[in-house]
């Protein structure tokens, strides 16, 4: 009999799994997920380690552009102790071959830091640093489009009419591993276009979140981004930067675009930067330029607005070539954009190429915005072509 029982029990511990003998199920599934949760607080607290606490060294990360201009890489080395200078950064170096901006056989790609912004993500004293690229000989790579941006703006000429620039960038968050906006049904489409612009609501602030975490980031870093909102396009927002002088206006939009690729790694979406994401009876995504001279800022201003304007419409082609690839899907005439081949201007006209504000006009000086680049254009390119042809002409 006894030998009976002991086959039966034998044979039932054989059919229940080891961990189901040591736990009931439940406690089982309450125990994993707080090991889960423990591993994860593990991994935040040394995440978020502060390093000032053991040692002065700190962590830069290197930030520069890819070969295909919109492909920011970074990676990160230690330091002995603070830096606010980048001047008193050392240079350093990556392989070209890997980003498409040389030669396999040749690949040396040389880092010049240009920029230091604070580091939302590690703090404390660490670092992020804004770079251009160059041959171990000096010279710029061609996908360098800073340092001729830099030339620009140290011409004498254009040095002493300070220009100031605001830039409007606009971007979609993106369903990962679905080309298609976040809160959008795959395969479908939204309501149309109307309550989301500066919305409220679950079902018109999509991703407000990301946003908000962004905006801080920024302000954090060092970038003088003076805004955001909601855009036309559900899943679309935009981040303004400025006003900001010169060559620093490209290298605040190129780390705050940095900043936001980080944020949306971490949120499990991505970002496009694409003119226009989705086709059809959708709004596109620009990069509207705000512009302003020191002349065009003072009394009479207007007047030097107006000729500039006229400079801007002659070298209109010229412009259109370098404000974006596919920015000819955006600017149709539809959508608040002016058709990409036809220059326009007028007051508070949002459907023109560049558009004066009713203060400017009111005040009689102020600034204008060139409404053409598209959300993917070089912040580097757009600054300083406006300047050379405005200034330099």
């Amino acid at each position: 009999m006894r030998k009976q029982k002991q086959k039966k029990l034998y044979k039932h511990s054989q059919e229940r799994s080891c961990i189901d003998i040591v736990f009931p199920k439940t406690t089982f599934i309450d125990y994993y997920y707080s090991l889960r949760r423990t591993a994860t607080s593990l991994l935040s607290d040394l995440v978020n380690l502060n390093l000032s606490d053991t040692t002065k060294q700190i962590i830069a990360e290197y930030i520069w552009i890819g070969g295909s201009g919109m492909d920011i890489r970074s990676k990160a080395r230690t330091l002995p102790g603070p830096v606010s200078d980048p001047s008193k950064l050392p240079k350093w170096n990556y392989d070209g071959s890997s980003t498409g901006q040389a030669a396999g056989d040749n690949s040396e790609v040389i880092l010049y830091p240009q920029a230091i912004f604070r580091d939302p993500f590690r703090r404390g004293d660490n670092i992020l640093v804004m770079c251009d690229a160059y041959t171990p000989a000096g010279d710029p790579i061609p996908t360098n489009k800073r340092h001729n941006a830099s030339k620009i703006f140290s011409h004498p000429n254009v040095a002493k009419e300070v220009p100031w620039y605001g830039i409007e960038q606009e971007y979609t968050l993106m369903q990962k591993g679905v080309n298609w906006p976040i809160g959008w049904p795959i395969g479908g489409f939204p309501g149309p276009q109307g309550p989301y612009y500066c919305g409220v609501g679950a079902d018109k602030a999509i991703g407000r979140d990301i946003v908000d975490a962004h905006y801080k980031a920024c302000l954090y870093a060092g970038i003088s981004i003076s805004g955001v909102n909601g855009e036309v396009m559900p899943g679309q927002w935009e981040f303004q930067v400025g006003p900001v002088e010169g060559i620093s206006a490209g290298d605040q939009v190129w780390v705050a675009r940095y900043l936001l690729e980080r944020i949306t790694e971490i949120s499990g979406v991505n970002v496009s930067f694409d003119p226009k994401p989705v086709p059809g009876d959708w709004n596109g995504a620009g990069a509207h330029c705000n512009y302003s001279t020191k002349t065009m800022r003072n009394d009479g201003g207007l007047a030097v607005i107006k000729k500039a304007i006229e400079k801007l419409q002659v070298k209109h082609k010229e412009h259109i070539a370098a404000y974006g690839e596919g920015n000819e899907r955006r600017l149709t005439g539809k959508h608040e954009t002016a058709d990409i081949n036809t220059f326009s201007w007028g007051v508070a006209n949002r459907g023109a190429s560049v558009r004066v504000g009713r203060d400017t006009e009111k005040e009689g000086k102020g600034y204008f915005e060139d409404r053409r680049p598209a959300s993917n254009m070089d912040p580097y390119v757009v600054t300083s072509m406006i300047a050379e042809t405005t200034i330099l002409g």
